[in-house]
């Protein structure tokens, strides 16, 4: 019975780790520093104080999605596989922030953002084979990360070229 329980807390701590650690180095990429506040920004970009919370939402909801998914995996192979897409995604998310913040290239990191999107759409459909709930937990992920592309774009749009002298 012991051995039962920790097995159900393992992808718990799992998927809580995981989330943490991106979390961890996107932010650390993230410089808001004189070359972002620089920049011109749309009307309707959110309020700075909302990125945190968001973000923290969204990787809550998103270690849940792979908890649920990974519990609910057949085999080994499948559970793998759960585990793979989110380590795609998760690399693809601190990727987007190295490339806007530290390379200062939004227009790279708009290119990205296409790969990154993928990178949440692929689980949603991957996933609904295993959980619906599953599947429906990263829909915010994914609305989250097209609004940010439209600011990407913007921010793009109203301040390229970016990479000249």
């Amino acid at each position: 019975m012991i051995a039962r329980r920790s097995s159900l807390w393992l992808p718990v701590l799992g998927g809580a780790a995981a989330a943490i650690l991106v979390a961890v180095l996107g932010g650390s990429m993230t410089d808001l520093g004189p070359w972002y506040q620089a920049l011109q920004k749309p009307s309707w970009q959110p309020p700075g104080w909302l990125f945190g919370p968001a973000w923290t939402l969204i990787f809550a909801l998103a270690a849940a999605s792979g908890i649920i998914a990974w519990r609910n995996a057949v085999t080994d192979a499948q559970r793998e596989w759960i585990i793979g897409l989110f380590a795609i995604n998760g690399t693809l998310n601190v990727v987007w922030s190295m490339l806007f913040f530290r390379f200062q290239r939004p227009d790279w990191a708009l290119i990205e953002s296409a790969f990154l999107w993928l990178s949440v759409l692929i689980p949603i459909i991957v996933f609904s084979r295993y959980s619906k709930t599953s599947s429906w937990l990263l829909v915010p992920y994914l609305a989250w990360v097209t609004f940010a592309a439209f600011l990407n774009w913007e921010i793009v749009r109203l301040n390229g070229p970016f990479g000249g002298p």
